[in-house]
């Protein structure tokens, strides 16, 4: 982090939604591609993971983990907790990120219509028969227009949300300290949140509280399968992966709904992502209103993890000392420094990102040099 002060907010310790953390750095989720073609996490995913808590991190969060054998798988190479073979894959995982004294939580994903590598099925599905705006993700070995999807039919969304309960299962006998709950950047649940993709007229369609509901009936189903002592997060975005400028309403009143369901349904704390630009700009709702993390705060009592461009000193500094947010979570500066909260103790530079470090074999390469110490 650029000027850095002995004394940064950032490395205190904390007590943030039942998980005792050594510090209020967490590593983002990122896609990484990098599982078998079954969906098991590999040893070198595992190494990858490892590092961040080497160096550091007092949390880590996985890259998406899909759900379900219908449509929830996103990419070729992405990780799945749907099997007892997958979870097991996982179990060296959280055995080596506790040994290196981290906590980690495993993000649980459903792509809907961002689906462009899926094992299990040729067509995609999503809210609506709308086509996705933009192109596939070439980083993600996508290309060309997203499909148009198939609409969800009631069936359907019963078993999106049975997968997500079913995993969240598996991930707490894997070992995880909690999952995430991913309706953010344009996937499934955010599709069900956006008007444009969600033009249903059942009970998961028309106004806000009802394009809420899916996601409220997932972390329902999320906090009773895992029970108590186990954590249970969602993550919410403006922008989409498919449409980087995308921004909620102006009128907070929509988002106080949004993020009053899903602590109403049993989440323990919420996860606002940016764009990893200017944080000041990215997380706040319309031209002059409050930040999302804080009127997430604010409406809820939950604490929030803020994300976006937070690798900054001065600005990590300000969104805790403002109370904008109680946890950080850095994504491609801890690409580019799995140690970041070591250089940040120490006041050594970072790393500059590369863009190549999105190749998974060229981040296992950076991770392995914090693993040889």
């Amino acid at each position: 982090m650029s000027a850095v002060t002995a004394a940064h907010p950032a490395l205190a310790a904390v007590d943030f939604a039942g998980l005792g953390l050594r510090n209020r750095l967490a590593v983002a989720p990122m896609t990484r591609v990098s599982a078998t073609a079954d969906g098991l996490v590999t040893d070198d995913m595992a190494a990858y993971y490892q590092a961040f808590a080497l160096g550091g991190f007092g949390l880590v969060v996985t890259e998406g983990t899909y759900t379900d054998t219908a449509f929830s798988q996103g990419y070729f190479g992405q990780p799945g907790i749907v099997s007892a073979a997958q979870a097991a894959a996982w179990q060296p995982v959280t055995a080596q990120v506790h040994a290196a004294g981290a906590r980690i939580v495993s993000q649980l994903m459903h792509a809907g219509a961002l689906t462009q590598g899926n094992r299990f099925r040729d067509r995609t599905a999503g809210p609506s028969a709308i086509q996705p705006l933009g192109e596939q993700l070439s980083n993600y070995g996508g290309s060309g227009p997203w499909p148009v999807p198939v609409e969800l039919s009631p069936p359907d969304i019963t078993g999106v949300i049975e997968g997500f309960a079913a995993s969240a299962a598996r991930a707490r006998e894997a070992g995880f300290d909690g999952v995430e709950i991913h309706a953010a950047n344009g996937y499934l649940l955010d599709q069900f949140l956006t008007p444009r993709t969600n033009t249903r007229t059942d009970r998961y369609g028309g106004g806000i509280e009802q394009r809420v509901r899916l996601t409220g009936e997932v972390v329902a189903a999320v906090r009773e399968a895992t029970g108590t002592g186990f954590t249970v997060g969602v993550r919410f975005s403006q922008a989409k992966v498919n449409d980087h400028t995308h921004r909620w309403p102006d009128d907070p009143r929509e988002a106080a709904v949004v993020f009053t369901a899903a602590a109403h349904a049993g989440a323990d704390y919420l996860h606002i992502a940016g764009n990893g630009r200017d944080w000041f700009t990215d997380a706040t709702l319309g031209a002059k209103g409050p930040t999302l993390s804080s009127l997430a705060h604010g409406v809820t009592g939950l604490p929030v993890i803020a994300n976006g461009g937070l690798h900054h000193a001065d600005t990590a500094r300000r969104v805790l000392d403002e109370r904008h947010a109680q946890l950080l979570a850095i994504g491609t500066a801890a690409l580019a420094n799995p140690d970041l909260p070591r250089r940040l103790t120490e006041g050594t530079a970072l790393t500059p990102f590369d863009p190549a470090l999105l190749q998974p074999r060229a981040t296992l390469e950076n991770a392995r040099r914090v693993l040889a110490g």
